[in-house]
């Protein structure tokens, strides 16, 4: 499976606060702020770049990603973001190796539901260790988001 790293992202409790230290702290660019809504999750976030250099900042509102942020913690790394150049074949390869891909809820993903409110196609695999998650995106659909959001 051909995967590049792509970003983590990171719980904060107050969006705007956190996107305005790291404009200040790294001259970073911060994308405008985004929505998520699907399946009771529902979170805001903004991804932040220097170089070639990128995270996501995640402040959830409700959902899974809140009860972690109110137990975790501010500044939880939660997940680690890959890309890959064809998602479905990605797929097919994990069901292959007997590992159901999920979707952001822990619910299981057909291949025919790989679409995420942001357009980009994207799975997550299952949470095999505590709350670490692994999630892989499309790579040229996430580079024409970001081109989008900034």
């Amino acid at each position: 499976m051909d995967l590049k790293f792509s970003h983590i992202d990171v719980l904060v409790n107050d969006l705007e606060e956190a996107c305005s230290y790291y404009a200040r702290l790294f001259r970073a660019e911060v994308s405008r702020t985004q929505t998520w809504d699907r399946g009771g999750l529902r979170v805001h976030y903004a991804m932040v770049r220097f170089g070639q250099e990128r995270f996501i900042l995640v402040q959830p509102l409700q959902g899974n990603l809140k009860e972690l942020l109110d137990s975790q913690g501010e500044g939880t790394i939660y997940r680690h973001c890959y890309t890959t150049p064809d998602i479905e074949a990605a797929y097919d390869e994990f069901i292959a190796q007997g590992v159901q891909p999920e979707d952001e809820n822990g619910i299981a993903l057909t291949k025919d539901s790989l679409q995420s409110p942001s357009g980009t196609r994207i799975l997550w695999l299952p949470k095999k260790f505590g709350n670490f998650s692994i999630e892989l995106l499309e790579e040229s659909e996430l580079n024409k988001f970001i081109q989008d959001i900034f």
